[in-house]
C-alpha cells in the first residue's frame, strides 16, 4: 500500500458508535424499548457514495429478519436494505424523501431509515457489537 493510501485510510476512520448493534450487511440498530431504529452504517454510505434516493415501500408490513425492506440508490449503484430484526415497519424517515444525502452526512442520527416494532427481542442479541462490526470491515 502506498504511503498516500495508508494516510488516507487513517483520515477516513469509520464512525462506529458503541451503543448500536450491527449486521454483516451493514445495517445498524438502536433499540428504544419495543422499537428498533434502523439505518445503514457509515462504512456502507461511504462505500455506496452519494446517495440520491431511498426507496422504502414496506411501511405497515411485518417482515422477518434478513428480508429486504427497501433499497438505496447511489450515483452508480442500487443496494437492497435488509431487516436486521423481525418486526412491523412503523415509520419511514420522511426527511429522506427530499434530502436522501442525510444518509451520507449523518447516517446514525438524521439519516435513520425506519422504525420497527420488534417481534423477537432475542434477535438483537445475535447482532454484531461495535467491536465485532469493526473487525468485520477491517
Amino acid at each position: 500500500m502506498s504511503i498516500f493510501l495508508l494516510i488516507l485510510s487513517k483520515i477516513i476512520e469509520m464512525n462506529i458508535p458503541q451503543n448500536l448493534k450491527y449486521t454483516k450487511d451493514h445495517e445498524w440498530v438502536r433499540v428504544e424499548g419495543d422499537i428498533a431504529v434502523v439505518g445503514i452504517t457509515d462504512f456502507a454510505q461511504h462505500e455506496l457514495g452519494d446517495i440520491v434516493y431511498v426507496e422504502i415501500e414496506t411501511i405497515g408490513e411485518t417482515l422477518d429478519q434478513e428480508e429486504v425492506f427497501g433499497s438505496v440508490e447511489a450515483v452508480k449503484t442500487v443496494s437492497d436494505l435488509f431487516m436486521p430484526v423481525s418486526g412491523e415497519i412503523l415509520e419511514l424517515n420522511e426527511a429522506l424523501e427530499s434530502d436522501p444525502e442525510l444518509v451520507n452526512s449523518d447516517p446514525y442520527e438524521a439519516g435513520w431509515m425506519v422504525k420497527v416494532r420488534l417481534t423477537d427481542h432475542s434477535q438483537v442479541d445475535s447482532l454484531l457489537s461495535a467491536s465485532e462490526y469493526e473487525a468485520l470491515i477491517g
